[in-house]
């Protein structure tokens, strides 16, 4: 091992103040996430429900963990007694099933919504007229126990890098017409989650204050 420490230390001292880091651990072993951990990180994100808790079972307990992949229904259960921040709820229907769950653990869970703009179809999300639509401030109220806490995105897959700027524009376009509306005055609605290693540095540009970088990090 030795370079998911030194590969870490790199990326942070390149990543602008006020900018939080997710370590995409997804698929590396628990062995290069100690490493990442010993080294001072303690954000990770996994996209596999059963994946995620099987490692927070063997990691120290201060870790917090991030679900960024699709999360399926019959996962929320799996999930959410050790997540702090779900990044990919895509409906209305996983919502409501994710307060109800939380509610029954007693426990609150941030959320973030994610937006689809992105040129390719295989992507979830919501659209920007969908979710400006659900997210009205009687719907927010109606939540026990979530925090929609900011919005995530992905951009297109291409090399076409003002179509990646575009889509990154898109989502914090979004973000801001959330923040000015419905959740006016909510301090809790703060993030915009979007970049990944090929392409953080465009989303920081474009207003993103949360990236998730695996590839990077980890190889």
């Amino acid at each position: 091992m030795g370079h998911v420490k030194d590969n870490l230390t790199t990326l942070l001292k390149s990543i602008p103040a006020g900018v939080d880091l997710v370590a995409v651990s997804k698929f590396h072993p628990v062995e290069a996430l100690q490493e990442a951990y010993d080294a001072g990180q303690r954000v990770f994100g996994e996209s596999r429900a059963t994946e995620l808790a099987a490692k927070a079972r063997q990691m120290p307990g201060d870790v917090k963990w991030h679900f960024i992949g699709h999360l399926q229904t019959n996962k929320v259960r799996t999930v959410l007694p050790h997540v702090d921040l779900i990044h990919s709820v895509d409906s209305e229907k996983l919502l409501r099933l994710i307060d109800s769950e939380a509610s029954r653990l007693g426990r609150r869970v941030r959320v973030l919504m994610q937006l689809h703009v992105a040129k390719e179809e295989t992507k979830y999300g919501l659209t920007p007229h969908e979710m400006t639509s659900l997210l009205t401030p009687e719907f927010v109220s109606s939540l026990q126990s979530v925090e929609i806490a900011g919005i995530m995105g992905m951009a297109s897959n291409t090399d076409d890098e003002e179509r990646i700027r575009e889509d990154f524009r898109a989502i914090r376009t979004v973000f801001d017409r959330l923040a000015d509306t419905t959740f006016a005055g909510a301090e809790g609605f703060s993030i915009v989650s979007m970049g990944m290693s090929h392409d953080w540095t465009i989303a920081v540009g474009e207003g993103a204050n949360m990236i998730r970088v695996g590839t990077t990090i980890f190889g």
